[in-house]
């Protein structure tokens, strides 16, 4: 089963989203968290670290693990870490993006093209979390 991280990023303006591009095989034209597959012998923070220097440019300072969602279509464990601390400002350095966003966690538990539905109980329970925003 394919291991793939992502990133919640929580800043003042919310939970950063990015919109898949309409040609990707997975979940195109869908809001996503930044990230990406771990690759073999790496580990998921290492992964992590790495996915979100590649897609945004950013080095990520502050991070846990916050979840691991299993999804059946396609067969994949998702390992959701939550980032708070962060150098650079985001941007799409990639063709997996065509765009980023910040929503506050109702905004993102509100969209009907989400790429996983598993993202919505989460983006609920970070509006507890992210309540100053």
């Amino acid at each position: 089963m394919p291991d793939i991280v992502n990133a919640v990023l929580v800043g003042p303006k919310g939970i950063l989203l990015g919109r898949r591009s309409p040609d990707r095989r997975a979940y195109p034209d869908r809001w996503s968290l930044p990230g990406g597959h771990v690759e073999a012998g790496e580990s998921f923070e290492s992964a992590l670290q790495r996915e979100i220097h590649e897609e945004l440019g950013l080095t990520i300072r502050l991070f846990s693990l916050l979840t691991t969602i299993e999804v059946a279509n396609p067969v994949a464990s998702f390992h959701l870490f939550t980032v708070t601390a962060w150098d650079g400002h985001p941007t799409i350095r990639d063709r997996e993006h065509t765009e980023l966003r910040w929503f506050r966690p109702a905004e993102a538990c509100a969209l009907d093209d989400l790429a996983l539905e598993e993202y919505r109980p989460l983006f609920d329970k970070l509006g507890g979390m992210a309540a100053s925003l």
